[in-house]
């Protein structure tokens, strides 16, 4: 008698058991499982975008507008240190990569130096006797804002199309600059596409109604930006002033709605900080207007009328429904920090995944058609032992894709295929070794016993060089590289216990029923 302990039965049963149970909604309808308890697992194996179709995006980080971003915060930060310290200056304006200024006097340039140094040690500054001042930030600094600005890309970028309700999105970097989009399901990537490319940076700022509103002509400490509305066929445009009253960094909510004369609008709420700043510039600004911008265009711009103390604030302007509803997703999502342009667009149809599907069905079958064919052959009531642990290979496969989301892919139906072969491979090891044993002398339970005892060892070095070598592929793969090394790796280790526990298993319960006198293999 193969004596296995209570414990590892009941173990072997509740995995088979769990298997079939999470792997079932697999073969429901979305409208039978909604009709099912919530109790029950409802999640089914998610298809990447080779099978099921979709949008595939590959967006561009610029950068160069990150760096001019930072030369207009520093040529700010410089413009308040001077003032606060009374150091006269001409020419402040920020360029591409540098802030440049001429100082009055140049007998402060010592004094100014060491001030700005001392504010921003990123900051590296050349001058002349004349009291010209150029300040760069230096290269690792630029390197760390471009990796920050790129992270936090992809985290706006994932949140915009969550918020899109996108299901199982695939998003990740590429390269020093770049974001990689696939979008499952989705045939029409044009509004996703609008989405990412909006900027969507909200400022409140005042109206300077004393300086001349002129394209291409601001006045110092204003920008003269376009606005929505138009005259004459020609957009208004306003001087806006470069202080800001409060950003969209202080939102914590946005939502679509609508006025009281029924047209759509953004209600907006801010936190505490952003409320109190609010606050503190409307009562001291009461019968000023101040403009909301968006993307550097003025959304609209009100007077103010009481003081705003409550935090809360709305947009209105000439929006249709969908555009109010996707200003709101943009608010809720965050500012991207640079601009996002496509390099590349493909859309997958749903008839090539449907394709791909079946291919990958035939594949499968006739990878466990061929393998059972071979094992019956060759080791006999051995073999179907292996071929019902195969079976159980596959569910507890599909059970565990199911579970943790896992997205299938074409090469990892490919990845399916190759486990296959594999998860008879130990069973070789194992049977032939009970063989082994067999002809050395050994009698019947004893050689099962040494056959898995002995084999045991090999397996495992097998099974662990393998999954190395799917770990690597999976730390430096991306896309479908990645779904070949799940598939493979989730298959490598459900292999190992059902080809193990689950066989053993079984022969244990045959030679209780049975008692043979001697092993058909």
């Amino acid at each position: 008698m193969i004596h296995i302990p209570l414990w590892k039965t009941l173990l072997t049963i509740g995995i088979c058991l769990l298997g079939i149970v999470f792997v079932s909604p697999n073969f429901l309808s979305r409208e039978q499982l909604d009709r099912l308890p919530n109790w029950l697992p409802k999640n089914q194996v998610v298809l990447g975008l080779d099978l099921q179709g979709g949008a595939h995006l590959l967006l561009e980080v610029d950068f160069n507008a990150v760096v001019h971003e930072q030369m207009n915060t520093l040529a700010d930060a410089t413009r308040s240190s001077l003032r606060k310290e009374r150091i006269g200056y001409i020419g402040l304006s920020a360029k591409k990569d540098f802030v440049t200024l001429n100082l009055r006097n140049p007998a402060d340039l010592e004094k100014t130096i060491s001030l700005l140094k001392k504010e921003d040690k990123d900051v590296e500054i050349t001058s002349t006797p004349e009291g010209q001042l150029t300040l760069r930030l230096n290269e690792i600094a630029i390197n760390e804002r471009k990796k920050s600005a790129l992270a936090q890309s992809i985290e706006i970028v994932r949140r915009r199309v969550d918020e899109m309700g996108t299901a199982e999105p695939f998003i990740q970097r590429q390269g020093d600059d770049r974001i990689l989009v696939q979008l499952p399901g989705l045939q029409d990537p044009t509004r996703i596409k609008e989405l990412l490319g909006k900027t969507a940076k909200l400022q409140f700022r005042f109206v300077d109604l004393s300086a001349a509103a002129e394209p291409g002509k601001p006045s110092p400490g204003n920008d003269v930006l376009p606005s929505q509305e138009e005259h004459n066929g020609q957009p208004i445009y306003y001087a806006v002033k470069k202080q800001l009253i409060v950003s969209g960094e202080n939102l914590v909510d946005a939502q679509p709605g609508f006025d009281q004369y029924n047209r759509p609008v953004v209600s907006l709420k801010f936190d505490s900080l952003g409320s109190r700043k609010f606050g503190e510039a409307t009562k001291n600004n009461v019968g000023k207007p101040f403009a909301i911008v968006l993307d550097d265009k003025v959304l609209s711009a009100p007077r103010i009328n009481e003081p705003i103390l409550d935090g809360h604030a709305q947009i209105s302007g000439s929006f249709t429904v969908q555009e109010a509803q996707d200003l709101a997703l943009l608010m809720r999502a965050g500012a991207l920090p640079a601009p996002l342009k496509v390099l590349e667009e493909r859309t997958v149809g749903p008839g090539l995944g449907a394709d791909s599907i079946v291919a990958g069905e035939h594949a499968t079958i006739i990878a466990i058609l061929m393998v059972a064919a071979f094992m019956f052959i060759a080791y006999s009531f051995f073999g179907a032992v292996a071929n019902i642990a195969v079976i159980f290979n596959l569910i507890l496969l599909f059970a565990a894709l199911s579970v943790t989301h896992a997205t299938l892919t074409l090469p990892g139906i490919a990845g399916i295929a190759l486990t296959i072969g594999m998860a008879v491979d130990a069973n070789v090891l194992i049977n032939e070794r009970i063989k082994e044993e067999m002809r050395l002398g050994r009698k019947m339970l004893s050689a099962i016993d040494a056959g898995y005892n002995r084999a045991m060892t090999t397996i495992i070095d097998s099974n662990l060089t393998t999954l190395i070598g799917v770990g690597i592929l999976y730390y430096f793969g991306t896309g479908p590289t990645r779904g070949f090394a799940v598939t493979t790796s989730l298959g490598i280790i459900i292999s190992m216990f059902t080809a193990i526990s689950l066989t053993k298993q079984i022969l244990a319960w045959w030679i209780q029923w049975k008692r043979p006198s001697r092993l058909p293999i």
